[in-house]
């Protein structure tokens, strides 16, 4: 059975991620996609989908969550121990043909999917979010989307790895599969890149966070993962 992330299935969403626009790019962000150079690799299989609650947290006490999304309030049961996560820097050298990366992306006028950035995640988190839907904003003129899923073979590539890098001022496009099908996303050299890596993190309420979760026949949800996208310190005005 497919699980689905709870993110958005209300018409208010739009709305919503305009008055909330950090939370609008973190939808953009959960996304996937793996850059490849001229190496022919084997055709990688769909990451199997994993259900999670992506929003702003209202309250953590550390054995509960409550996090805002735009379908509503989702109270979380957390179990111990717990792990968490944040970003940190990485480069493209840690994309390898096993990745689940994250990659939002923007439609350019002749149609190609330009990324902004790449997020690897753990093992542990393949098959978060996975799909690809548009998140624009009401009114938008660019149409921004994200896709998660599993790297297959490049349709073209345009880059070459020179010491576990890629070559400066090109880059390269590659195709990106999941459940109902695959999107040829372009990464250009220099697209900002971040490991997602279990980390001691200090949750609290403004928190822009993503936990996988797992439904007991009650319908309680529960997790022991939270992914801490970004924190509320980053997001406040200075």
């Amino acid at each position: 059975m497919k699980l689905k992330t709870v993110l958005c299935d209300k018409p208010r969403s739009a709305s919503y991620f305009q008055k909330h626009p950090l939370l609008h790019f973190a939808a953009v962000v959960i996304v996937a996609a793996q850059v490849i150079p001229d190496i022919a690799w084997a055709q990688a299989q769909p990451a199997p989908p994993i259900s999670g609650v992506l929003g702003k947290v209202q309250s953590f006490t550390g054995s509960s969550l409550d996090v805002a999304t735009p379908s509503g309030v989702v109270h979380v049961i957390v179990k111990q121990p717990l792990a968490t996560y944040k970003q940190i820097p990485s480069d493209l050298s840690h994309v390898t043909p096993s990745s689940y990366v994250g990659v939002p992306s923007v439609q350019q006028a002749d149609s190609t999917e330009l990324a902004k950035q790449v997020i690897i995640f753990p093992k542990e988190l393949r098959g978060a979010a996975e799909g690809s839907v548009l998140t624009d904003a009401s009114g938008a003129t660019n149409h921004s989307r994200m896709t998660n899923g599993s790297v297959s073979s490049p349709a073209t590539s345009h880059s070459r790895m020179t010491n576990g890098s890629a070559e400066k001022g090109r880059g390269s496009t590659l195709v990106v599969r999941y459940q109902d099908g695959s999107q040829t996303i372009s990464i250009p050299a220099g697209v900002p890149v971040t490991l997602v890596a279990k980390e001691k993190v200090t949750l609290g309420a403004g928190d822009i966070i993503y936990a996988p979760t797992e439904k007991l026949p009650d319908g309680t949800l529960t997790t022991n993962k939270i992914f801490q996208f970004v924190a509320a310190s980053a997001s406040s005005p200075q």
